[in-house]
């Protein structure tokens, strides 16, 4: 797979995309699916609110899903500050190379993301999430779509 290293990630991210998610459970073999879309929109003072909803299906039963995500100016021009809804900090993320890895650690779980930019409208992460409450891979592909 070719990496598409991308100056300024908020440029490359801005706009619509469609999300289509695989979610895995490795220790029962359980799978879900999530389709939705997820909008970056500008955010006062610099960054961009990333909004995604859509329908998540776990064990056959279809729900509503969102999140929200700000992502905010990192400390180097063109990368993000990746912060929930209500501020705690997520990841950093630099597309810059067009690959990004980044870890957050949740309570006794840890979260591992793998970024990578495919090309101008499709961009892929791969969460792999280990700990004594979880073991699951959530792999993300989204392409643009404006």
């Amino acid at each position: 797979m070719n990496m598409w290293g991308v100056p300024d990630v908020f440029a490359y991210l801005a706009g619509r995309w469609r999300v289509e998610r695989a979610v895995r459970d490795l220790a029962s073999g359980d799978e879900g699916r999530f389709t939705g879309g997820t909008v970056f929109s500008p955010l006062p003072g610099g960054g961009l609110l990333h909004e995604e909803s859509g329908t998540f299906t776990w064990r056959g039963v279809p729900r509503p899903a969102e999140r929200t995500l700000r992502f905010l100016p990192g400390a180097v021009a063109g990368t993000a500050d990746v912060r929930f809804a209500d501020g705690r900090p997520f990841h950093d993320l630099d597309l810059t190379t067009g690959r990004h890895v980044a870890d957050h650690p949740c309570a006794a779980d840890l979260y591992r993301g793998e970024f990578t930019v495919q090309d101008a409208d499709h961009w892929r992460t791969v969460w792999q999430v280990g700990g004594p409450a979880k073991d699951l891979l959530l792999v993300t592909d989204y392409e643009r779509a404006d």
